[in-house]
């Protein structure tokens, strides 16, 4: 159950990184691959910057998506 709950987190946050950084998204899988390094990225800063979303499913959501931005962000940079 827990994996079901990583990739639908994932799956959410990727879009709303996608939707977010006026992209069309990557995809189903592409999606939850994006949602999931930005949720480890989002943690990683957030936790730099003392930022707490609380727990369950929308601060996960938040985390993740907030770390799909960055790394969408940071994908536009290094794309010339």
């Amino acid at each position: 159950m827990n994996l079901l709950y990583f990739l639908l987190i994932g799956g959410v946050a990727g879009w709303l990184g996608g939707q977010i950084m006026k992209g069309s998204g990557f995809g189903l899988l592409g999606n939850i691959a994006v949602g999931i390094i930005g949720g480890i990225l989002g943690g990683w800063l957030f936790g730099l910057l003392g930022v707490y979303t609380g727990g369950g499913m929308i601060g996960s959501i938040i985390t993740a998506a907030g770390g799909a931005i960055v790394l969408l962000w940071l994908a536009r940079l290094l794309k010339f």
